[in-house]
């Protein structure tokens, strides 16, 4: 009886204990849904609409066509688009080429900084230099080092006789997305180096006593030991970084700028969202004209008798068509 009624005291325990984690975490889930969620919902929306920003609420729903669309025998749309599969390409793979780079990198230097040597304090503040550098500020930097006219790098290789000619690291279309992700690699590597870090610095002492006193190899201490505990750390360290990677504009557009052979996904979208833009200021700058020559049209009965005033309409028509 007595076993009974503790367990339904620790039963109503939990079930109280989670239902005030519920109330904290309301008023947090109610603001991410207004920031967050309804923007993601209306966005995902308005892509299956014929939406645009003169006409956004008279939206019709037109299903995939935004995304492939057959007319007059041919294909329209996102997916149809080469460009956009060549931003894919060059986003998955800066992705995969950089999360893992700066993975085993940041894992290195962890371990090292995870001893005890002198100067281990100053050692760290300075590894977090290049993360504390906004992404532009260091990208325009290594845009100015890679330069191929008056570059630090390319003089430092000829220098050395390791190249014959300046290198176009930014210019190349074999050398674009490897100057990309070897930038990026020099920004995000203490990132990754910083949560490793704080992962080993709570693992237990006493697996490391234990394999010291069994005179196990470090390299077995490792594998065995330290990767298995940090594991769960890495991971998430691993998908905040896949992800911050997948989104990547920075870096990319200030090294080089709109080229479509480093093209990533939010720097095509960008192009597209300006390329609308500039649709929509013709549709406007063509309806003003319209106007303004159906005003001079509806005027010119009115100044047949004043010719100054006939004149200045026209030469406000004329003005708004040189715009």
């Amino acid at each position: 009886m007595t076993r009974k009624l503790q367990t339904r005291d620790t039963s109503w325990l939990a079930a109280s204990r989670t239902r005030s984690a519920w109330l904290f975490l309301a008023p947090m889930l109610v603001i991410l849904a207004l920031v967050a969620g309804w923007p993601l919902i209306r966005t995902i929306w308005l892509a299956f609409t014929d939406a645009n920003t003169l006409q956004l609420e008279q939206s019709k729903w037109i299903g995939f066509d935004n995304f492939l669309n057959h007319q007059d025998g041919r294909w329209y749309g996102v997916l149809a688009d080469p460009v956009w599969w060549r931003s894919v390409k060059n986003t998955l793979w800066f992705t995969v080429c950089t999360v893992s780079i700066e993975t085993v990198l940041g894992f290195g230097i962890a371990l090292v900084l995870n001893r005890t040597f002198p100067g281990r304090g100053l050692v760290r503040a300075a590894i977090l230099i290049p993360w504390a550098i906004p992404c532009v500020v260091s990208a325009r930097i290594w845009g100015w080092l890679l330069n191929d006219q008056f570059g630090l790098i390319n003089h430092v290789l000829q220098s050395l006789h390791i190249v014959d000619h300046p290198v176009a690291w930014t210019a190349d279309p074999r050398l674009l997305m490897t100057s990309v992700v070897l930038v990026d690699v020099w920004k995000t590597t203490p990132f990754m180096a910083l949560l490793i870090l704080a992962a080993l610095q709570m693992l237990p002492k006493e697996c490391y006593e234990a394999a010291l006193l069994d005179g196990t190899h470090p390299i077995k201490v490792f594998w065995r030991v330290t990767l298995p505990l940090v594991r769960p750390a890495l991971m998430v360290a691993v998908i905040f970084r896949a992800i911050d990677a997948l989104r990547v504009f920075d870096v990319i557009y200030v090294l080089t700028g709109a080229n479509e052979q480093s093209m990533s996904m939010s720097i095509y979208a960008r192009q597209q969202l300006f390329e609308h833009a500039r649709r929509v200021g013709r549709e406007l700058h063509a309806h003003e004209i319209g106007l303004a020559r159906r005003d001079a049209e509806s005027e010119r009965g009115q100044c047949l008798g004043q010719p100054r005033a006939f004149a200045a309409v026209l030469r406000h028509a004329m003005a708004v068509q040189a715009r």
